[in-house]
């Protein structure tokens, strides 16, 4: 039976890697009226009927405002593409803006590259 169990966990993961979506690296900052977002996530929104297998890219705020975008489950980085950005809802209603946690109504947008992007600026006035 042992054997049959390690099997299936040497196996098993290899099939998942056949629908991991191309990721690029995507990183930046985002703040507030110059002050650090932080105490909250954010959530990349690709465009109508794109769809890839596994969640919306995502990342939480670090103390400085910092993030590192990852898609879980399949590791750093988001697909190239268009992408519009939600902070969640707890900090959308914390900074008094609902409206950025809502895609349909976001301000807030990037395009990642080919080949990523590390300046993300995301400055909410």
């Amino acid at each position: 039976m042992r054997g049959v169990v390690l099997f299936a966990l040497t196996v098993g993961p290899a099939g998942c890697g056949a629908d991991k979506p191309k990721l690029v690296p995507v990183s930046g900052t985002a703040s507030v009226e110059g002050r650090a977002l932080v105490g909250g996530s954010l959530t990349f929104h690709p465009p109508a009927g794109v769809t890839f297998n596994g969640d919306r890219p995502s990342c939480q705020l670090q103390a400085d405002g910092s993030f590192v975008v990852k898609t879980y489950p399949h590791g750093d980085g988001a697909p190239p593409g268009a992408y519009k950005v939600t902070l969640s809802p707890e900090l959308a209603s914390r900074i008094k803006r609902p409206q950025l946690a809502d895609p349909a109504k976001t301000t807030l947008a990037v395009d990642v590259p080919d080949d990523g992007k590390w300046d993300v600026v995301l400055d909410i006035k």
